[in-house]
């Protein structure tokens, strides 16, 4: 992304996409009495959450014991139920999620990833599913401290030594496979990036025509495989990305206010919630409705408006399409592919 003398002018930025993830499906229902449970609760969060501020909402689901619903059914309904709660939302499915047969009907036929595929078939269709580029791990631990599992069911040795060796699956047949899926149904994909080499595989899906679309991504710095915390490491990938491309930055624990409120100063975008961190930057616990009201308060203090819904589905793009890898490579700021026996830089042509 280029900075000229004016762009850390508010008047010359984007209104600030608050991206909210407020369900935390890595804690137990019982660490935190911000997580909501029943239907009705998290549906009510989702409001609050659009009330405080926030424009994208990145959605898991939980059953009525608490536990993360992996059924198909249960994501449905609170689709349909999100779609008349908060109309001008962004409604962001997280895509970690694999189903699971809700009978046995089901389980005879069921195929490993194909599952994973089912994201691409929700009814009511989320504007946005998450993906992942290239295999990674994702150590979630490795920059937690005492502090930040104290009191919590991460605490358990067990659960840690889980969390330690996860993994994120996403080879090129799978991955290519769902981003075609994606986009033919109708759905964005939202890209989770977690260092310069998969932002250079995405660029080359583009340039090979697998993915025609707009280039909306996560930084994710969250450590263990993923980009640390160091903002050098994040500036790098600021540049990195092409000027027609919409990044938003995420990371974890106290981690998350300091290193927003330099996104928002420098006009990207922003995501918080419990699923990130349980607590603000000095160690006290915040609900992801307070972690809201501090982005927007520190925008207000830069002077930085905040966006509203339909602000932040014209950031986004959500919907738009584009018709080849020409296009694809214009319209986010990518030079065009080199034409047969050219030399030098390839160079847009002027209109």
């Amino acid at each position: 992304m280029q900075f000229f003398d004016d762009s850390l002018l508010p008047e010359n930025q984007q209104p600030l996409v608050i991206q909210v993830a407020p369900y935390g499906p890595q804690w137990d229902a019982s660490d935190s009495d911000d997580i909501a449970v029943s239907m009705d609760d998290q549906v009510r969060k989702a409001v609050d959450c659009w009330n405080a501020g926030a424009t994208v909402l990145h959605v898991h689901v939980r059953e009525e014991d608490g536990k993360g619903s992996k059924r198909l059914s249960k994501f449905n309904e609170m689709l349909a139920r999100l779609r008349e709660a908060v109309p001008k939302m962004i409604l962001q499915v997280g895509g970690s999620i694999s189903f699971a047969p809700e009978d046995d009907g089901q389980a005879a036929k069921w195929m490993n990833d194909d599952t994973r595929h089912m994201l691409t078939e929700l009814n009511p269709r989320p504007d946005q599913v998450t993906i992942a580029i290239n295999t990674s791990q994702m150590n979630i631990m490795e920059l937690m401290t005492e502090a930040d599992v104290a009191g919590t069911s991460l605490a358990n040795p067990a659960l840690q030594a889980a969390y330690r060796d996860m993994i994120v699956p996403s080879n090129p047949s799978w991955h290519e496979e769902h981003l075609r899926r994606l986009v033919a149904n109708g759905i964005q994909p939202h890209f989770m990036l977690a260092h310069l080499s998969q932002l250079e595989t995405v660029e080359r899906l583009i340039r090979r025509g697998v993915y025609m679309g707009p280039l909306i991504l996560n930084y994710v710095a969250i450590g263990g495989g993923a980009a640390g915390v160091n903002p050098a490491d994040m500036m790098e990938f600021v540049r990195r990305t092409p000027d027609g491309a919409t990044l938003t930055i995420e990371t974890l624990n106290r981690n998350v206010i300091p290193l927003n409120t330099m996104a928002i100063a420098m006009g990207m975008h922003v995501r918080v919630g419990i699923e990130d961190t349980l607590f603000g930057p000095t160690g006290e616990r915040m609900s992801s409705v307070q972690q809201i009201e501090a982005m927007v308060a520190i925008a207000r203090v830069l002077n930085r408006d905040i966006a509203s819904g339909d602000d932040a589905r014209s950031i986004y793009r959500i919907g738009e399409t584009y018709r080849n890898t020409d296009e694809t490579l214009a319209r986010i700021g990518f030079a065009p592919n080199r034409a047969p026996g050219q030399r030098g830089v390839p160079m847009r042509v002027a209109a």
